[in-house]
């Protein structure tokens, strides 16, 4: 079940430029950086009441974020929701007919499990889903 909108992540090109703008236009500073290598990419977030903003900038010229801004211009790249079970919303997905890009969920940046829903079957718009890893020994 989707449970909110966890975020919105936002292709960059100069994470420090965006980064400022964004400290500027929010009025407050990001709560968290992190490089993702699995997917080549740095990300800033920031809280916005119960949702986030996340700003990723690739890392490498194989990255899904460079090649996306060859193509596109800095701007949304995909709309997140969190969920309490992500491979139960996986398998509910699937069984609508939607298209997944994973397989299984994979380690994403701010301690999240993630799936990404292909645009071609979301009206366009790339949707991840995002599941909180739990700490070990924390319920």
């Amino acid at each position: 079940m989707l449970v909110n909108l966890e975020h919105l992540g936002l292709a960059v090109k100069d994470l420090e430029a965006a980064t400022s703008l964004y400290t500027s236009l929010l009025g407050q500073e990001p709560y968290k950086r992190e490089h993702v290598a699995s997917e080549a990419v740095d990300t800033v977030f920031f809280q916005v009441g119960g949702s986030k903003i996340e700003l990723l900038a690739g890392t490498s010229p194989e990255s899904a974020i460079t090649r996306y801004l060859e193509k596109k211009p800095a701007g949304i790249h995909h709309v997140a929701f969190e969920v309490d079970d992500i491979r139960a919303e996986m398998q509910r997905l699937r069984a609508e007919g939607f298209t997944l890009l994973n397989e299984e969920p994979k380690q994403g940046a701010d301690n999240k499990l993630v799936c990404f829903v292909h645009p071609k079957s979301a009206n366009g718009v790339l949707v991840e889903l995002c599941q909180s890893i739990k700490e070990p020994g924390v319920a």
